[in-house]
């Protein structure tokens, strides 16, 4: 990713998408009690997810990004659930849109994360994973226990926000209803086809007012664009699921993105 801006330009639309209806409610917390397990393991994973467990095994801090946690630590430990399924036309993605009145990120649309609370756990180990699993069945209603975790990404850095953040993988085994749970902070809960995401057609490269750009996806009524553009970027291109693209094809951002 070259870009260091992470705010997404806004869209509308309330309606949640996906697998099944809106939540009405927050789900139980009781499975993210620190003491549960949890475990990472590809068995049983399809064949087509093999080359993202193998590029996660392999991929190194700065092949993601050149913006990597500060080495005095600081930072706001976080983590983003990027999940993959198995949809209508094939291998998918899980977004969501952040509500246009949020202060921060307002509009853009990202994976299901947030920050680690304390009961997550020990940050350096599994306490990421738990974060992300929380996060995801807090912001979509996703049911945490039909998820396989399969792959942890190198921790990447947020310069804007100061946000330190782990990209957890995950494959989802057991599909749950998802919708948005809370208008306030999600406008609409998504899947994206693989097969959108590497089409050149809906590739593009985001240009901000103070110069800095990055990879952008032009997908479901969604601008993607800023650091979830750039780690899906990233996995496409070390997956080998990347096809050539327009890189010179430039859509312009505002001030407010």
């Amino acid at each position: 990713m070259t870009h260091t801006h992470t705010h997404g330009t806004a869209h509308n639309g309330g309606q949640a998408y996906g697998r099944g209806p809106v939540a009405d409610r927050r789900p139980a917390r009781a499975a993210f009690v620190p003491e549960a397990a949890i475990d990472v393991t590809t068995d049983g994973l399809p064949d087509w997810l093999d080359p993202v467990a193998s590029a996660a095994r392999s991929v190194q801090p700065h092949q993601l990004s050149r913006f990597l946690p500060p080495a005095s630590g600081a930072g706001r430990q976080s983590a983003v659930l990027i999940l993959f399924g198995d949809g209508e036309r094939g291998p998918e993605l899980l977004l969501m849109e952040r509500s246009g009145t949020l202060r921060s990120h307002a509009g853009q649309p990202s994976f299901p994360g947030g920050a680690l609370d304390l009961e997550d756990g020990d940050q350096a180990t599994t306490g990421p994973l738990r974060a992300a699993l929380r996060e995801a069945e807090e912001e979509t209603g996703l049911d945490p226990r039909g998820v396989q975790l399969f792959g942890v990404l190198p921790r990447l850095y947020i310069p804007v926000s100061s946000f330190v953040v782990t990209p957890v993988l995950g494959w989802w085994r057991a599909p749950s209803p998802v919708g948005v749970v809370d208008p306030a902070e999600t406008a609409r809960v998504f899947t994206v086809p693989v097969a959108d995401l590497t089409d050149p057609a809906n590739r593009a490269t985001a240009m901000h007012p103070s110069g800095h750009s990055g990879p952008a996806f032009l997908v479901e009524s969604a601008l993607v664009w800023g650091f979830t553009a750039g780690v899906i970027d990233r996995i496409l291109h070390y997956a080998g699921w990347e096809r050539p693209w327009d890189r010179a094809r430039q859509v312009p951002l505002d001030w407010r993105a």
